[in-house]
């Protein structure tokens, strides 16, 4: 069981616990439909999914700004719309709207006066970890910088949960990589739960400890991401007949491609393998593609990610 202390001191079995969530919009259009999972205390987990998966209503749904169809969502046991849950979390999305006319001392204000529980000493550490003045504008900040002081006013709030989509898509690989490490490192700091959306496989695998993959509006694949993709297997073989071999059947396929008179696959193995296929174990960036590529592939859910819905929660 992952230690679901929060920064607070207090304790809640799960950060983030959803159960037969969905949300429609026109008509029979779903954003999100069927979503149960659970996201321990103390995670950082990476969103994961194309546009238009459902990432960004699931985190619309979780910060109050969208109303769910059906189904329940809970932030540490409390459901979201609950007032009491409100300091318990942080939203960080990718525009920053911060106001440019304010300075950055004016920003770290406005931070204090909108949050009972507000945090100045850490608000400004980060801030002038970057060398920032204070008495800059907001709008004469470079990209990296304006970002800084958003995770700034983030953190100063003290959440337990940070919720972020795609916070750092528009910066430079070098500002990314200097975001990355601040939001790892005060993030170990607190014990806050990070859940954060991204198209960047590369900075999910070495950032994020839990994963949730989400394809046309369904949970693809949860839970820790040292049990998920040791749970696949990549496969080569020869093609008989221009067929793909029955011995696939045995297993659960995620994707097949064929290249010429050979095909490669990525399975779960439910057993021993022929021994003229080639096997190899899969890169985190090769699982999550396999499976965004494949949103009619079974889903995974590793221990504890999984949760049942109360009821028929059908709209």
């Amino acid at each position: 069981m992952a230690d679901t202390s929060t920064s607070n001191g207090t304790t809640g079995s799960w950060a983030l616990e959803a159960r037969g969530l969905g949300k429609r919009y026109f008509g029979d259009r779903w954003a999100l439909r069927d979503c149960s999972f659970r996201i321990p205390a103390g995670r950082i987990c990476g969103l994961v999914g194309p546009n238009g998966a459902g990432k960004s209503t699931l985190l619309g749904l979780a910060t109050r700004q969208v109303q769910p169809t059906t189904g329940t969502l809970s932030i540490f046991g409390t459901p979201v719309d609950d007032p009491s849950v409100m300091p318990r979390f942080a939203f960080l999305g990718q525009e920053k709207p911060l106001f440019k006319r304010f300075t950055v001392a004016d920003t770290l204000r406005m931070g204090a006066e909108l949050n009972p529980g507000w945090d100045a000493l850490a608000a400004e550490r980060i801030v002038r970890s970057g060398n920032i003045a204070m008495h800059t504008r907001i709008g004469a900040l470079s990209g990296g910088q304006r970002t800084r002081v958003a995770f700034a006013l983030a953190f100063g709030k003290r959440p337990d949960l940070l919720l972020l989509d795609e916070p750092m898509s528009d910066l430079d690989p070098l500002a990314r990589d200097e975001m990355s490490t601040l939001l790892m490192a005060e993030a170990v700091e607190r014990g806050t739960t990070v859940v954060m959306s991204s198209h960047l496989l590369t900075e999910l695998e070495d950032m994020c400890d839990y994963l949730l993959v989400v394809a046309e509006g369904r949970i693809r694949m949860a839970g820790d991401a040292d049990a998920l993709v040791p749970a696949h297997t990549l496969v080569t073989g020869v093609v008989r007949d221009g067929r793909l071999p029955s011995e696939l059947d045995r297993h659960t396929v995620v994707e097949t491609r064929v290249q010429g008179r050979q095909f490669h696959a990525m399975i779960r193995p439910k057993g021993p393998l022929p021994a003229d296929w080639e096997s190899a174990e899969p890169s985190l960036e090769e699982v999550l593609l396999a499976h965004l590529r494949s949103p009619g592939a079974p889903s995974l859910y590793t221990q504890g990610a999984r949760v049942e819905a109360e009821g028929n929660q059908a709209a």
